[in-house]
């Protein structure tokens, strides 16, 4: 087992959790209670169903990369295939790392943790 793919996933679905988690108790909820949200197609029941499913897309889309990771970690070798696909996800993470820096300016925790897992992710691959 590949220590740092392991550590890359552990910390990917860490994010995907807390991401759910929080942004439903911090952020979703205070919205939904607004009175002034758009109302699409006749009231703002769309706009709120979106709003969560698009929220909760983004974790889903993390805990997906947690899995792959883990299968990658599990491999005897990593093979040409196997390491571009963890670079794929290692730049995807790094993406996501810097546009939440300067997205947030810096006060968003999240740029740390996807930042922590494109390192561990190269580490891992020798990259």
């Amino acid at each position: 087992m590949n220590a740092w793919l392991v550590t890359a996933g552990v910390i990917a679905l860490s994010v995907g959790l807390l991401h759910s988690w929080l942004g439903e108790r911090l952020i979703l909820i205070r919205l939904f209670r607004r009175n002034d949200l758009p109302h699409l197609f006749g009231s703002d029941v769309f706009t709120r169903r979106t709003l969560r499913f698009a929220w909760h897309l983004t974790s889903v889309a993390w805990l997906g990369f947690t899995v792959l990771l883990v299968r990658l970690a599990a491999l005897p070798v990593l093979n040409e295939s196997a390491r571009a696909t963890a670079n794929v996800i290692a730049w995807t993470f790094l993406a996501s790392s810097v546009l939440s820096l300067v997205g947030a300016r810096g006060k968003h925790f999240s740029w740390v943790l996807f930042l922590a897992v494109a390192v561990a992710i190269w580490l891992g691959t020798g990259t």
